[in-house]
């Protein structure tokens, strides 16, 4: 039978880095607030880990578009431990993450010391892992898993040919290399920053190209190079991509960082077969996240992401957004929210 914890046994306050509408503009601050301020929800959860992502940057500089009202506790995802549930699904002391379903955006989110939830937004937490490596995965690393797993559902592999990571220092391009590159891909990593090439190359990939590659690629269809493609570029890169793609081949989108517009023509997908595939990781059912997390765990063991994972506190996450934005952040970053 699941235990309960009372609430009483909940702590008084906790603390948060709140993001508010002042009259000097929109700012971020840490605060110790009454738990009574947390929203609505089954599942209580007592936090210790949540992760750097660029939408996480957006919301934390003030970036319009991301928090959908004010005051906002920001952080796409978290990792830690139940206190309590009104449903009795989960357990009091079992080790839960949650990505997504507006976490950050349309609830307070993973950046403060507790977190609540509806329970079927939860995940366990795969044996034999912990939270920080839950967050050095994060929401980056499971979109780039679901990523990774569209095209090999869509018939990418090993052998196919080459398979294109664009952004490929970010946090989702960094994971997807590893994950590609481990399960025997030759992988291509295109990226703005030459000097990350030692990086990616030390993660698997074959080679690296620069940034203005696949804008430049401006032709409805190009010479076919790609068997997969793993995108979260999105504007005048994926058009580049696209047009480039192979027979069959099949592209893998998931971001934006680059520009949201598409302008391409239907040729690859009438003439060449290509698939365009759409990666939503926000409301992701939950048997394909438990899925995902079950193949990160037996694909990026811990010491695999130790190359590309800093940890970082709370308190520092005002300046981190900044650098995020800015593409000064390599890899994964992991906030350490108890620290």
């Amino acid at each position: 039978m699941t235990q309960h914890v009372p609430t009483s046994t909940l702590p008084v306050t906790y603390r948060a880095l709140r993001v508010e509408k002042t009259e000097a503009g929109i700012q971020a601050s840490l605060q110790t607030l009454p738990t009574t301020d947390l929203p609505d929800g089954d599942v209580t959860v007592q936090v210790t880990h949540s992760s750097l992502n660029y939408k996480d940057g957006l919301a934390v500089s003030g970036q319009p578009g991301v928090l959908r009202s004010y005051p906002m506790t920001p952080g796409i995802d978290l990792a830690g431990t139940v206190l309590e549930d009104r449903t009795g699904r989960w357990q009091a002391g079992q080790s839960v993450i949650l990505t997504g379903w507006g976490i950050g955006e349309r609830q307070d989110g993973g950046y403060a010391t507790l977190a609540r939830a509806n329970a079927d937004w939860l995940v366990a937490q795969p044996a034999g892992t912990d939270a920080h490596w839950a967050m050095s995965v994060g929401t980056a690393g499971f979109t780039a898993m679901l990523a990774v797993m569209a095209l090999e559902e869509h018939g990418v592999t090993p052998g196919d040919g080459e398979v294109l990571v664009t952004g490929a220092a970010g946090g989702v391009g960094s994971t997807a290399v590893a994950l590609l590159a481990a399960a025997g891909h030759t992988v291509v990593a295109s990226t703005g920053r030459p000097q990350e090439e030692a990086y990616l190359l030390g993660l698997g990939a074959s080679r690296v190209i620069g940034r203005d590659e696949l804008p430049a690629l401006k032709r409805p269809l190009e010479k076919e190079r790609w068997a997969g493609v793993v995108d979260s570029v999105g504007g005048a890169t994926l058009a580049g991509a696209y047009a480039s793609t192979r027979a069959h081949g099949s592209l893998a989108v998931c971001g934006l960082a680059g520009g949201s517009e598409l302008n391409a023509s239907v040729f690859p997908l009438i003439l060449r077969g290509v698939n365009l595939l759409g990666i939503d990781s926000v409301t992701c059912p939950a048997p394909r996240r438990e899925a995902a997390w079950a193949r990160l765990a037996r694909d990026l063991k811990p010491d695999a992401l130790a190359a590309v994972t800093h940890t970082r506190p709370l308190s520092d996450l005002p300046t981190l957004a900044g650098q995020i934005l800015a593409g000064q952040i390599r890899g994964r970053t992991v906030i350490d929210v108890t620290g």
